[in-house]
């Protein structure tokens, strides 16, 4: 409970200063918009990543998974001629790198830690290659407009509904491992294996699986950045993304309502960076790369408040092996 309170201040706190913006003149509604679309990737990633580490594995690889599945959302989406087609398409790669992450750490016994890192790698050479290979545009390329995702208009704000689609996946996500065997089956690969074991539930089977949906919702994430946000891909579109959502992650204590809150918060920070970035008078007074910076320090600030309070699975990034 004490880390709920924590994080209902810290959205009050968001709160009042979109008031004080706004007696400045900014436009609180765009900010809203802005804040939901930068909250979903980071949202989904953790999310995802919270039931992989809930199982016992660490996957630190989110950035390269971003970069990849937005590549294939982008080409999906051009083939097909079907934004959303181009979605799955992007989820389904998460789910197989997610799928490969998790073998190696179950069967392969693989540190987990240097396996994140080499998804990581991978990615930053990968996506500038097929870029060229694909579309022959070096680091850059427009999809045609109708094959991007568009918003859904409501009298208050304009959303996506993979957002909307974000937020009742946080909260399924929340009830499954709370209140279902399913869920109970997940925690205990992560902090007794050995009694799931036992009990006749296969540990590798959980993990993985845990591994692959984990992998299917960052790329979902991926996906949506070039398809339902920025509207192209260039070569850097995650631009540390991945990282963040992993301190959205441990902040939350590896809870998915938790995660989608400082989601929220960091998806705040980032368009106030880009607004604040955008808005005459202040991009005259400070450069722009340090207001870009905002999003970054946030991350650092809010991590070092709450990370020494959470606790972690025993058995995280441990291999098990049946006696």
């Amino acid at each position: 409970m004490r880390h709920y309170m924590r994080l209902l201040l810290s959205l009050a706190a968001v709160a009042v200063f979109m008031w004080i913006l706004s007696l400045f003149g900014f436009n609180t509604k765009v900010i809203v918009e802005a804040t939901l679309l930068a909250m979903t990737p980071l949202a989904l990633a953790a999310i995802g990543e919270s039931l992989n580490e809930k199982a016992g594995t660490v996957n630190i690889g989110l950035e390269g998974i971003f970069l990849i599945s937005a590549l294939t959302g982008v080409y999906v989406a051009e083939v097909t001629g079907n934004g959303v087609i181009g979605l799955l398409g992007g989820a389904l790669v998460g789910a197989f790198i997610g799928f490969v992450f998790g073998v190696l750490s179950v069967y392969g016994r693989g540190d987990q830690i240097i396996a994140g890192m080499g998804i990581n790698i991978f990615a930053l050479g990968f996506v500038p290659y097929s870029l060229m290979a694909l579309w022959g545009t070096p680091g850059i390329r427009i999809p045609p407009r109708e094959v991007l995702v568009p918003p859904i208009d409501t009298p208050l704000i304009s959303i996506s509904g993979v957002t909307i689609l974000t937020i009742f996946i946080a909260i399924a996500a929340h009830y499954i491992l709370h209140r279902t065997k399913i869920g109970l089956w997940i925690k205990a690969a992560g902090e007794m294996p050995e009694a799931l074991d036992v009990a006749g539930v296969r540990v590798d089977l959980i993990r993985i699986s845990a591994s692959t949906v984990g992998g299917m919702l960052a790329g979902l994430g991926g996906a949506f950045m070039p398809l339902a946000w920025f509207g192209g891909i260039v070569k850097e579109i995650s631009a540390g993304r991945g990282f963040i959502a992993l301190a959205c992650l441990v902040s939350a204590g590896l809870e998915p309502i938790l995660a989608l809150g400082f989601a929220f918060v960091f998806g705040f920070a980032e368009s106030i960076a880009f607004t604040v970035a955008v808005t005459p008078g202040f991009k005259e007074a400070v450069p722009y790369h340090l207001i870009l910076m905002i999003p970054y320090i946030t991350t650092l600030v809010i991590v070092a408040i709450f990370i020494g309070k959470r606790r972690f699975p025993i058995a995280l990034a441990t291999p098990y092996s049946r006696e």
